[in-house]
């Protein structure tokens, strides 16, 4: 008779602690890990990871799978990398609390913000609720592949407290701030992991609207922080611009320190600003240390932005040529777009005007700054491999080979243009990032941006770049899991999973790290409404567990649901 569910035997055990790598078997019951290192007993399924790598699910605490988790049980491409928990909710964009007549400037504002197609939310939303707690039993009813924890968004409350006033950015009065901090702390008790908030210019409603939470003031911030302070539990998320360094460190730290509760920042490198991130990093260390708990939410590898004639970006989408096609197939466009006096006629109109409202239209003549981005992808690439680099060598105006690098695989590929974190040419401060103490990895956007960046990856880049590939500073593969393990896991409160140890939550990945390789994204056409996303494939996920019960299965899925709505903060089970 079996005395464990499973048994995985003589695995390379990366446990998420960040001690050494060693080998072992792990023991899963009632899906939890019952036993590490030497299992004596047999399981009703064993596994044998001779030659590979056994480690902790990875979490993910920087999601956007508000909409896409009420219609979809597979939450990819997360579930394909790894990812066994996921947390969305993030940057103070989600559909709750919510009013019917406010349910369309949410979706302009994820629309926006997130580049997620309005026709897709309009179609898959069912509005089955209204207050976060409704929310938060809807999705409780409903099978999918991997964890997910929510988050309550300042844009929603902000809109359902105050209205109009809050979609115009108005100051919020003491009585907006005192129901805002009451449905923060209603939504926690309910089981939401924290409070989120946006304070970034670059975050815009589609209709190219500021997000209502930008001007903010300390005291609407601090108050629903409170919300959370009085419910003694969750965590606070923000991005910010920090145009005013020191003020905006004075209302995040003040935001933790008078409710009590961690928060974390999102932070990469600016080309206009390049050291601003070591003093954000560093001075949430000097506050983690002297009680206030801060944390940077850092990404894998440049945040980048994808060009093609799929994408929501193109170097042409200025000439007028360029629209008038976009209702055409893609291999109609290809075909017409070969015609040479097409091509002569969108490079010549294709000059960006900077005033066009277009979202994007400001970056899409920086050929100093694109790549093609090719497959394998190259994330890493050479300054002098840039599209105006080489239509310099080749004697050419760099629009013009942009347009024929597009047209490769049938109009399928991408020119690949990092924006932050690639201010010096390479990925050098990526590695510093990664590496300090006040960091935690993020920002993948996992569920957003789909028709612009694919950042779901990271955690495969974690492993791939940085564990394996990259020619020089590489990253211990211990210290990696355990970040992209345990220490998001502890960022959020979920202290059950990121660890391989007895009474931790059995989320356990089976990974062929020697023949771990991610694909080129490709543009799908799978959202309600058909609407367009970006997924990306990656080899070497042998097998990924949740809760015991296997999900993926070399890198396809098994059709099992064992994922579940995460209520609240969580402690492992005794041992």
């Amino acid at each position: 008779m079996a005395s464990h569910d499973l048994v995985i035997r003589n695995g390379t055990l990366i446990d998420g602690s960040g001690r050494p790598a060693a080998s072992g078997d792990i023991a899963v019951s009632d899906g939890t890990i019952s036993e590490v290192g030497s299992v004596d007993g047999v399981g009703a399924r064993e596994v044998d990871a001779d030659g590979h790598i056994v480690a902790p699910g990875f979490v993910d605490i920087h999601t956007h799978y508000d909409g896409q988790a009420t219609w979809d049980r597979q939450l990819a491409p997360s579930s394909w990398h790894g990812v066994t928990t996921v947390v969305m909710g993030n940057c103070g964009v989600g559909f709750a609390p919510v009013r019917a007549d406010n349910r369309e400037r949410l979706i302009q504002l994820m629309e926006g913000v997130e580049d997620i197609p309005g026709a897709a939310l309009h179609e898959g939303l069912p509005w089955e609720w209204e207050s976060y707690p409704e929310y938060l039993d809807y999705l409780d009813g409903l099978p999918r592949d991997i964890d997910l924890g929510s988050q309550v968004p300042h844009g929603a409350l902000r809109l359902h407290v105050m209205g109009e006033r809050g979609a115009t950015q108005e100051p919020a009065e003491p009585a907006d701030i005192a129901d805002m901090a009451e449905l923060a702390r209603q939504a926690v008790e309910a089981g939401a992991l924290g409070f989120t908030t946006s304070r970034t210019l670059n975050h815009r409603t589609s209709l190219g609207e500021y997000t209502p939470t930008l001007k903010a003031e300390q005291d609407e911030l601090v108050g629903i922080a409170q919300g959370l302070g009085a419910a003694g539990k969750g965590v606070l998320q923000v991005v910010s611009d920090f145009i005013d360094m020191d003020h905006e460190f004075e209302i995040l730290q003040s935001m933790a320190a008078r409710s009590g509760r961690p928060i974390s920042i999102s932070v990469a490198q600016a080309f206009k600003r390049r050291d601003d991130w070591r003093i954000h990093l560093d001075r949430f260390a000097k506050s983690t240390a002297n009680g206030v708990q801060m944390r940077g939410q850092v990404g894998a590898r440049a945040v980048g932005l994808l060009l093609g004639l799929q994408g929501t970006l193109s170097p042409f989408m200025t000439s007028e040529l360029y629209r008038d096609l976009a209702e055409l197939s893609l291999a109609e466009r290809v075909a017409r777009m070969r015609r040479p006096e097409v091509r002569a006629t969108i490079v010549a109109q294709s000059t960006v005007d900077r005033s066009a409202a277009l979202i994007g239209a400001k970056l899409i003549n920086k050929y100093e700054m694109m790549y093609l981005l090719g497959d394998p992808p190259q994330y890493e690439p050479d300054p002098t491999d840039s599209v105006a680099a080489t239509a310099e060598r080749q004697a050419i105006d760099p629009a013009e080979l942009a347009y024929d690098l597009l047209l490769r695989d049938e109009g399928r590929g991408f020119l690949y243009m990092p924006t932050l974190n690639f201010a010096d040419g390479n990925l050098d401060v990526v590695r510093e990032q990664l590496l300090h103490p006040a960091s935690v990895p993020g920002l993948s956007d996992g569920g957003a941006h789909v028709g612009t960046i694919c950042d779901v990856s990271f955690p495969s880049t974690l492993l791939q770049w940085w564990g394996r590939d990259r020619p020089h500073g590489r990253i211990p593969l211990e210290t990696l899991f355990a970040k992209q393990c345990r220490a998001t896991a502890e960022t959020v409160g979920l202290l059950d999973r990121g660890l391989l140890a007895p009474g931790h939550k059995a989320d356990i990945n089976i990974i062929d790290f020697d023949n771990l390789r991610l694909h080129a994204p490709e543009m799908h056409f799978d959202l309600p409404a058909g609407g367009k996303r970006l997924l990306q494939r990656v080899d070497g996920y042998r097998h990924t567990f949740v809760s015991g019960t296997e999900v993926m299965a070399d890198g396809e899925s098994t059709g099992e649901t064992p994922g579940r709505l995460v209520r609240g903060a969580r402690s492992p089970m005794p041992a």
